[in-house]
């Protein structure tokens, strides 16, 4: 085999790995069974609902979107359109200690009585200010309607529904809080916080790295183009 294409073998296989690595993924999510008891204003209630929590990159935060697949609680009266306004709180772990308040839209159709409420999807705004893997964990439910309020609580102790690897505005690592409300789904986490005291450098996470690779990856790559480029003209030299 030539030494032109052992070394563009050589590229494609830096490249590549270049490439993969990039694409590692940085958030983990999964639907989690949480059991709700819920204190009505007809006495107590309670069902299982399986809880999805998505996290998208919006600006210097996170959209958080929490949704539940089956109803919680029922009313023992007909609620008309707009009659129910939902809202959650969504516990941070990890790198990060507080809550982040969701809310979501009013029932867009009545809902029958004695009808499982379907909650409509929850939304509002993470924006970090440490780094480090951030779990989110369903929370307690509130749900107005009518003039009265039902509280929800899980009482099994459910686990985290997403992790997210964040990148805080400071760049520090470290627990920290970031409890803060929303209206109108959309919240913050708490004011964006500045750089940690101390002179100590940012710590960067699997994304920096996989940039860092990939970079590397893209200087193997011209190295080894200067290369073909050298062996071509020296081959041509040869052959005069």
């Amino acid at each position: 085999m030539s030494n032109q294409k052992r070394t563009t073998l050589a590229l494609a296989a830096a490249l590549a790995g270049s490439i993969v690595v990039a694409g590692a993924p940085a958030a983990h999510a999964e639907v989690v069974d949480v059991n709700y008891q819920c204190v009505t204003p007809i006495g107590p209630k309670g069902a299982v609902s399986p809880i999805d929590i998505k996290g998208v990159k919006s600006g210097d935060g996170y959209k958080l979107t929490m949704s539940f697949q089956k109803g919680v609680s029922s009313s023992p009266v007909e609620l008309g359109k707009g009659a129910m306004n939902p809202s959650a709180v969504i516990g941070l772990g990890g790198a990060e200690q507080g809550k982040v308040q969701v809310t979501g839209p009013a029932n867009s159709e009545a809902i029958p009585a004695n009808t499982p409420i379907k909650i409509s999807d929850l939304s509002g705004t993470y924006t970090p200010k440490k780094s480090g893997k951030v779990t989110f964990t369903a929370g307690v439910l509130t749900i107005k309607a009518l003039g009265t309020t039902t509280t929800c609580t899980p009482k099994n102790s459910p686990g985290p529904s997403l992790e997210l690897d964040v990148q805080g505005a400071g760049g520090s690592s470290g627990g920290g809080s970031a409890d803060g409300g929303s209206t109108g789904g959309a919240s913050t986490g708490g004011s964006t916080g500045g750089a940690s005291g101390g002179g100590e450098l940012p710590r960067t996470g699997p994304l920096d790295s996989a940039a860092a690779l990939g970079t590397l990856g893209g200087t193997v790559l011209l190295t080894g183009a200067a290369g073909v480029l050298w062996l071509t003209r020296r081959g041509q030299r040869s052959a005069g």
